[in-house]
């Protein structure tokens, strides 16, 4: 089943600048040049960032928001959260992270802020969302939400990502 994208088109050298601008607000360890092939499109109610021919990114709210295939190619080491394995299953159905279910989070985390969540035992991207406490009380806090879900593996985006590639 091929994958229909609306609009799908190479950015120019100045958008690719201006985008890694933007993705560096939050993943300063993510890098790469004009020279890059970097696409834009649309699927359904997705605008998504191609790079190298793989979904990495999309705008959220007219934010730009890594994508888990964008984790797993661009290997951002901030704004990480490992969850317990007893949270996995929730994480990954796409329930909102609570607070007793982290074990551990990068402490630059600031509330607002998008992260990414793994699971403690093979550190493997799960979802992403966005914060709603720092990362050092993600660590600390005993109960109460720490994390809106954006997106995380199984739903309409991750399919689509894993069909277009």
């Amino acid at each position: 089943m091929s994958v229909k994208i609306k609009n799908r088109h190479r950015l120019k050298s100045k958008d690719i600048r201006n985008l890694l601008e933007e993705v560096k607000k939050d993943f300063n360890e993510i890098n790469f040049d004009d020279k890059t092939t970097v696409e834009i499109g649309d699927f359904e109610e997705f605008r998504i960032v191609f790079i190298q021919n793989i979904p990495c990114f999309f705008y959220h709210c007219n934010k730009l928001i890594i994508t888990l295939f964008g984790i797993n190619n661009l290997h951002p080491k901030s704004n990480y959260v490992v969850v317990d394995m007893g949270a996995v299953k929730f994480v990954t159905n796409g329930a909102d992270v609570m607070a007793p279910g982290i074990i551990d989070a990068d402490i630059n985390i600031n509330e607002g802020d998008q992260v990414w969540i793994c699971d403690e035992r093979n550190k493997k991207p799960l979802a992403v969302g966005i914060a709603e406490i720092s990362g050092n009380q993600m660590i600390h806090e005993e109960k109460g939400k720490s994390i809106t879900m954006i997106h995380h593996v199984g739903d309409k985006l991750w399919n689509f990502c894993a069909k277009s590639l």
